[in-house]
């Protein structure tokens, strides 16, 4: 079987990432190992159970890194968080503070609603129809 393990998200620092991914978005720390080169390996997922793709989340080292933080993907969608139960998650989310971009929409695949991470980076939040 081959899949996605890791995607690499450019933050400004740790702790403020691992906070708003856990406690905004409700995300599991996987992991947050100290390197020799003072940098931390530092791994986020949104599953309970281990399942999806993990994001490691790696502090900027310089200012090209740094110019990427929040527009990772060009303004674009970005990332896309699937949910089981979307008015559940969406609630959840904007009580924690989360910056959703748009009212939910109900289209043909689902029910979506755009939001930011805590950089400006862009998500769905998208619960798949049927």
């Amino acid at each position: 079987m081959r899949r996605i393990a890791l995607v690499t998200l450019v933050v400004d620092d740790y702790d403020e990432a691992v906070r708003h991914y856990t406690e905004a978005l409700g995300f599991r720390l996987v992991e947050d190992t100290p390197r020799p080169d003072g940098s931390r390996w530092v791994v986020v997922e949104p599953g309970a159970d281990g399942g999806g793709t993990g994001l490691l989340l790696a502090r900027a080292k310089d200012e090209a890194q740094r110019g990427r933080i929040g527009d990772q993907a060009g303004g674009r969608v970005g990332f896309f968080l699937y949910t089981d139960d979307f008015a559940r998650d969406h609630a959840r989310m904007r009580a924690a503070g989360v910056t959703f971009l748009e009212e939910p929409r109900h289209e043909p695949y689902g029910s979506v609603a755009v939001f930011q991470d805590l950089y400006g980076n862009r998500w769905d939040l998208l619960q798949p129809a049927g």
